[in-house]
């Protein structure tokens, strides 16, 4: 037997490896992560998009020594078998190399540690006309003609990339300044939502400002924590030694959301959309949106979240792939997520169903109720609702039966069908008698036919605060009070 050593061809295997899938948002966040690796606190992206293109990313992390720079410019220069630091993002080694150039022809990273600098650069040009794995090491003179440099040079230590020549991003396009610009915005958006926890910080982790353009990107919370309903404590999960843990959410009915956080959440649309899981691997958001065919998405799971933090000790377990953009859970952990969807699948349905309110089991009297039969489920108007009792008291005995048939006359032309249509596709339900207006106007005509002593008024009022419409403007009913009771 004799050995053969046979180095890929370094041509093919670099324009091979552009086509891997990354969308310019996707090795955004790749480079991102290297920063974050790094121990960087201030992290900026700045493009251009005319005459010379390029885009950069710097931070001010620890930095890199000179073999440190050529190691990581090497393909494959960790093994995905290493054991990692918890901090760190990375996983095969391939990522700044190939999401940078999946989107640009010339990669040049600078790096400054202990006052050195560094400087190594691909050139894909270079590389097909000597057909080598020629990788430049750039001096202080070239160093200093480069995009950010100069800005590199007010940190003690930090890292600065470099993207130019930008075949694929202005391949077919009629202005790539308006096209990049318009990427950039997409950018902009995902880096918002992936680091969002580095970008708000929180205990135990280091917070990070990213910006783009000098303009700071804000962080998007999917789970709008502290305005959600955390039905379950942490629920831990240990694999093989290592602990994942996963919390459930179940967002505020659409009508309790205001104008910036539901543009937050994607709008009605991008609410049904994102349900499902959110996985973070070193509190980095890989994938979301899903429910792992443990459940299918539907409307009435659309407030549904759930919170999974793995370590990056068990990427060998989620299939994790290069770009860092598909993780599929083992089947242990599809076991103990299976068991706290059914939960949070219930929770949800629920807040959907009586506009954030729990249809039963709680403190407010609902104008519908729902009813579970032998042959199915049946909704029917709330007899003991004070404003029908009040009109069946007015009306007498001689009328009763006329206004139990309009009751139900009401209660079986409920259109179902086209409801359930309606909100599968997302439309957003509103009534007139739910504006302030309307709801004042109707408490008004509700005390004037039925109190008219101060007792009587006093436990109008209480009745109010527990039944629709009025509990669901407590303020209005509160401000009528004090009009009339004192």
């Amino acid at each position: 037997m004799r050995e053969i050593d046979l180095p890929p061809y370094a041509p093919v295997l670099m324009e091979s490896t552009r086509a891997l899938g990354y969308s310019l948002e996707a090795a955004v966040a790749d480079l991102l992560d290297n920063s974050v690796s790094a121990g960087a606190t201030e992290i900026n992206i700045q493009f251009w998009a005319l005459d010379d293109p390029y885009m950069y990313f710097l931070d001010n992390g620890h930095g890199m020594s000179s073999d440190d720079a050529t190691s990581a410019m090497q393909y494959g220069s960790k093994s995905p078998l290493d054991v990692r630091i918890a901090t760190d993002m990375g996983r095969f080694g391939l990522g700044l190399k190939t999401a940078s150039l999946s989107q640009c022809r010339k990669l040049t990273v600078v790096t400054c540690k202990d006052g050195v600098y560094s400087a190594r650069q691909w050139d894909l040009d270079i590389i097909n006309k000597r057909k080598k794995w020629i990788l430049l090491v750039l001096d202080m003179e070239q160093m200093e003609s480069l995009p950010g440099f100069n800005e590199l040079r007010e940190f003690e230590s930090g890292t600065l990339v470099v993207w130019e020549n930008f075949d694929r991003l202005s391949a077919g396009t009629v202005s790539f300044e308006r096209t990049l610009g318009r990427k950039m915005d997409d950018v902009r958006t995902h880096v918002s939502l992936v680091f969002h926890r580095y970008l708000s910080g929180e205990p135990g982790l280091k917070k990070v400002a990213i910006a783009i353009n000098n303009s700071p990107v804000h962080p998007t919370d999917p789970f709008l924590v502290g305005r959600s309903e955390q039905i379950m404590d942490i629920e831990p999960i240990v694999i093989d030694g290592h602990r994942l843990t996963a919390l459930p959410y179940i967002l505020p009915h659409i009508s309790r959301l205001t104008k910036d956080e539901l543009q937050s959440l994607g709008g009605e649309d991008g609410m049904r959309r994102k349900q499902g899981f959110y996985v973070y691997r070193n509190r980095r958001l890989l994938v979301w949106g899903t429910w792992f065919r443990l459940l299918r998405q539907a409307e009435l799971y659309k407030l549904a979240r759930v919170r999974v933090d793995i370590p990056n000790s068990l990427d060998y377990l989620w299939n994790l792939d290069i770009r860092k953009s598909t993780a599929v859970p083992p089947e242990i952990v599809r076991r103990n997520l299976e068991r706290i969807v059914k939960r949070i699948a219930e929770g949800s349905k629920r807040t959907w169903t009586f506009r954030g309110k729990r249809e039963t089991h709680d403190a407010v009297g609902h104008t519908w109720e729902r009813n579970k039969l032998r042959e199915g489920i049946s909704y029917t108007i709330n007899r003991d609702h004070p404003l029908v009792s009040a009109v069946r008291q007015r009306v007498g005995k001689q009328h009763d039966i006329d206004l139990e048939r309009l009751l139900r006359l009401i209660e079986e032309g409920l259109p179902l069908n086209a409801l359930f249509v309606d909100m599968t596709e997302d439309e957003h339900f509103t009534t007139e008698s739910t504006t302030e207006a309307n709801v004042r106007e109707l408490a008004l005509s509700a005390l004037s036919q039925v109190a008219q002593t101060h007792e009587e008024l006093e436990k109008c009022f209480a009745w109010m605060e527990r039944f629709e419409p009025f509990s669901i403007m407590p303020e209005v009913i509160g401000k009528l009070r004090k009009e009339m009771l004192h």
